[in-house]
């Protein structure tokens, strides 16, 4: 298992400088840095190719997350809406393919957030599926693994649970699509989380973590053993991506829902101390069988 981080914990707009951040993760400790997909579309070739040449340099694995938009739902009834999530999704994939990103992850099969407008999961799931076989195609063509996050009844109707996932997979049927689990969204949902991600075996291509409440691991009451203890039956060795949202305010504490400062009012010094000590925490727990730290 590889351990990273998604690139927003530090801030509160969904916006990067990746040439710091990527030297702040590395410097942590972590494996993996999870970019923001979208930014990866209104970047340069140059912009790019630095990227990719500042993680080479640091031994940083690079995934791409995303949440497309409502004009960009590839379930969307509109035909128009549809081709255009397609071609969105399409030449985000080309990006990473530059910068050497080969996994893509978030709600890919619908938009985000979702606004409970029209749903009629039977037909968004059909429309979903269709789209996705024609997304899986690419992806397998350029070597990236295709993973669909499974989130919580306030964020989507499509995709609830690793049982819904896996079925969604199997009607898509190509090898590069996978799940992604998320133990935030799994708090919800499952009835319990380790059977959930057992359940899924194969199917797994990624995983969030983060406690019940948005914190860092080992800040809540997951329990973080037995998580550790399920991805290591089914032999889980991709990557661990924390996903923490501690500071309110601004599009991200909007978007998320984070209505009051979870950091404690600490400064950018004690975030990092936080961060590491998560990943010295989930280390622990996840790697205990394999090696230790």
């Amino acid at each position: 298992m590889k351990f990273g981080t998604l690139y927003s914990y530090w801030g509160n707009e969904w916006n990067c400088e990746y040439t710091k951040v990527a030297k702040k993760v590395a410097d942590l400790g972590f494996d993996i840095l999870e970019v923001g997909a979208d930014h990866l579309v209104h970047m340069s070739n140059v912009e790019l190719d630095e990227l990719k040449d500042i993680s080479k340099s640091l031994g940083l694995t690079l995934t791409s997350n995303i949440g497309p938009a409502k004009d960009k739902d590839v379930a969307a009834a509109d035909p128009k809406i549809r081709r255009a999530g397609i071609e969105y999704l399409t030449n985000i994939m080309k990006a990473m393919d530059r910068i050497d990103s080969r996994s893509i992850v978030g709600v890919m099969y619908s938009f985000w957030p979702c606004d409970f407008q029209d749903v009629d999961k039977p037909a968004a799931w059909n429309r979903g599926v269709q789209s996705v076989k024609e997304l899986g195609k690419i992806a397998e063509s350029l070597g990236i693994e295709y993973c669909m996050e499974v989130v919580n009844r306030f964020e989507t109707f499509v995709l609830n649970t690793s049982e819904e996932a896996i079925q969604y997979c199997k009607d898509v049927d190509n090898k590069n699509v996978k799940i992604l689990l998320d133990t935030f969204h799994m708090n919800i949902e499952e009835d319990n989380i380790p059977d959930a991600i057992r359940l899924a075996g194969n199917y797994l291509g990624h995983v969030h973590v983060g406690e019940g409440n948005r914190k860092l691991p080992g800040n809540g009451h997951l329990p973080w053993d037995e998580i550790g203890q399920s991805l290591r039956d089914i032999h889980y060795n991709k990557g661990i991506v924390m996903e923490p949202f501690l500071l309110q305010g601004g599009q991200v504490g909007k978007d998320i829902k984070v209505w009051r400062d979870l950091s404690g009012g600490v400064d950018e010094a004690e975030m990092d101390r936080y961060i590491k000590e998560s990943l010295r925490f989930l280390r622990s727990k996840f790697l205990s069988n394999q090696g230790g730290l």
